[in-house]
């Protein structure tokens, strides 16, 4: 009790005093000296009278560390500032950098306010009113509405679609997104669903049915601003859709639908417009199964007189993160939607929603990784254990050195996907970077969705205790950045979308992957310092080609067993050529040299390591379900 007691008098002493000043103050008495005895027998004594206060008033049972305060995001942001002047034209620079700081200011002072009071006030679902009529009310907080004004004046959605720079306006977009999201309050999760929506009427054409919608979601007017949902996931479903859709629809004589069905998932449940998939009935009733028999609707949520169109909302999902964001089971009781796809081309027309929510998705985790990142460089600054600063820990250090050399990858690839993005929109995109978004999208969704996961519980750590206090905000941020490796299609489901995306090209996609990865490392040739790194890149695409060349052999389940490995490799690859891309560039720093050897020391190409294991084979194969299953009632039956 005695060395606790003294433990806590010198706590108090240090905070009350600063570090610099501790040995000028009653802590001397705890040094080794001739009078040793005599200053700890007054400090015996001074400890026994505190104990004896009140605990009010008990000094010594104070704990005070001081938080992190970063800055504005945009201005302490060197990588994001870097990659901009590397790419943007002088002009175009000029004005985002001025807008993209005014943006950090207001990010600070206005907007990350709100996005706590969304966290603290999470909608509440008010299914009858007083009077005991049914209402299936979705209450949202204050903030929450001031959220999508903002998003609004922001043109958070409107910036993609105006298209003020050209190619470049899908690049402004993702660095505002990416600004925004952690600050948002969970409101980045409409907007990427509201993206998508309008990037799906945009490739329609605009038909004049949806031209009011579309001039809603791409409006900078708060008053008229719409979100959108995305209403696609069904209790038998998930990302099979194609099998697990039960909803039916049916013609009205005006030509509209009526749909009848029991949505599982539906995010953002209080947005004023959604998308879904359902099958169209025959005269006799009947539907197609499959995807083929799945078509788009566009539908309101709530008719001119506010009242729900056709809906019941069943109950609000309790989530494990995301709490700020209504996520509801709603049945579909006679919904009167508008057919916007051709008949049984549903899956077909969302396939460009599901190309920007993906996008959106590498946003979030990106902009996860950088938050976290950013707030335990500064508590470094600020909290002292074992006699100095964390950021005089060379281990401490260490750590978060590795964080950052895997936020600096994630990010490239987020801007190489924003950059090809931009040129598709606009009519610059060659056949081969069409080929190459086709293969990074889900590639990128799938490996940042992991790293931002791993990079946002390693950060938590870097705070001991204070990390898993619940009012320092970082509980929320891993909690909200687990969703996203589920969110838009979980890892394996993704991974073979990638294989999909080689067998639709019949291969072409890697031969575009090996030359663009080629073309990245050609830039990096003049310079000794990068050659190592080039080294590793090179051998790993080596590695990776004859991984693909023995696998077309081998049949296609192998190739599914080696997907996630597979996808994994392309990541880590492609990053590696992005990262020795911005290092070589006229004007980089010795850190951006250092980010690209460090990501090439790592194994970049796992798929071949783990082939070389026999991971792949149809014995290996069968040996997991029986590990998965030892001991079990099922094992029985393998």
């Amino acid at each position: 009790m005695f060395t606790l007691a003294l433990c806590r008098l010198g706590a108090t002493c240090r905070l009350r005093h600063g570090w610099d000043r501790c040995q000028a103050c009653n802590c001397r008495g705890f040094s080794t000296t001739a009078r040793q005895g005599q200053r700890v027998s007054l400090q015996e004594k001074q400890v026994g009278a505190d104990l004896e206060m009140p605990v009010a008033r008990r000094e010594a049972e104070t704990l005070f560390q001081e938080r992190p305060e970063p800055g504005n995001q945009y201005l302490e942001d060197a990588l994001l500032r870097s990659y901009l002047e590397a790419h943007l034209p002088p002009k175009v620079l000029e004005e985002v950098s001025q807008e993209l700081e005014g943006f950090g200011n207001r990010l600070l002072t206005k907007i990350r306010p709100l996005g706590w009071e969304c966290e603290l006030n999470p909608p509440v679902f008010r299914q009858y009113d007083a009077w005991g009529q049914r209402v299936d009310h979705i209450v949202t907080c204050s903030a929450w509405k001031r959220m999508k004004e903002i998003a609004a004046e922001e043109g958070l959605v409107a910036e993609a679609y105006e298209r003020r720079y050209s190619n470049w306006s899908r690049v402004h977009q993702a660095v505002k997104l990416y600004l925004f999201s952690t600050a948002s309050g969970g409101f980045n999760c409409p907007l990427a669903m509201t993206d998508g929506a309008a990037k799906v009427i945009e490739s329609l054409g605009v038909p004049a049915s949806l031209k009011n919608a579309f001039d809603h979601l791409t409006s900078r007017d708060p008053r008229k601003f719409w979100t959108s949902g995305q209403w696609m996931t069904e209790r038998r479903g998930g990302s099979d859709v194609a099998n697990g859709t039960e909803t039916v629809a049916r013609k009205q004589p005006d030509g509209t639908y009526h749909l009848y069905g029991f949505k599982w998932f539906t995010s953002a449940a209080d947005s004023d417009m959604a998308l879904t998939l359902a099958r169209i009935e025959d005269a006799e009733g009947h539907v197609k199964q499959g995807s083929g028999g799945l078509s788009l609707f566009f539908l309101r949520v709530r008719d001119e007189e506010e009242k729900l169109n056709g809906i019941q909302v069943q109950r609000l999902k309790a989530k494990l993160g995301t709490r700020q964001m209504a996520t509801a089971e709603l049945w579909l009781n006679g919904a009167k939607a508008e057919l916007i796809s051709a008949e049984g081309r549903g899956v077909a027309s969302i396939s460009n929603m599901l190309n920007i929510t993906r996008i959106h998705n590498v946003i979030g985790a990106v902009a996860s990784m950088r938050r976290m990142i950013s707030l335990s460089r500064q508590y470094a600054l600020k909290r002292v254990a074992f006699g100095k600063l964390l950021k005089d820990h060379p281990l401490h250090m260490q750590t978060i050195a590795r964080m950052e050399v895997q936020t600096r990858g994630a990010f490239l690839l987020l801007m190489e996907m924003a950059r090809l993005l931009g040129l598709a929109e606009t009519n610059m995109a060659s056949e081969q970077d069409q080929l190459l978004l086709r293969l990074l999208v889900p590639v990128a969704k799938l490996y940042t969705g992991k790293q931002a996961s791993a990079i946002a519980i390693e950060a938590m750590e870097s705070f001991g205790g204070q990390g898993y206090m619940e009012d320092t905000g970082l509980p929320v941020i891993v909690r909200d950045t687990l969703v996203l490796s589920i969110w838009e299609g979980t890892t394996n489901v993704l991974s073979l979308d990638v294989l999909r995306s080689l067998a639709k090209s019949q291969g072409q996609v890697m031969a575009v992957f090996f030359s663009t990865v080629q073309n990245k490392l050609g830039l990096a040739s003049s310079s000794a310092e990068l050659q190592p790194a080039v080294q590793f890149v090179q051998d790993a695409a080596g590695r990776l080609a004859r991984f693909c060349q023995g696998a077309a052999s081998e049949g296609a389940a192998p190739m599914e067993l080696a997907a996630r490995d597979f996808s994994y490799s392309l990541a880590r690859i492609y990053a590696g050529a992005l990262l020795i891309e911005h290092a070589a560039r006229p004007g980089s720093s010795c850190v951006d040299v250092c980010a690209a050897q460090r990501w090439c020391r790592q194994e970049l190409c796992p798929v071949a390591a783990e082939l070389g294991n026999g991971s792949y084979s149809a014995e290996e194969s069968s040996l997991d379900s029986a590990l998965v299953y030892a001991g079990s009632p099922a094992g029985s039956r393998l």
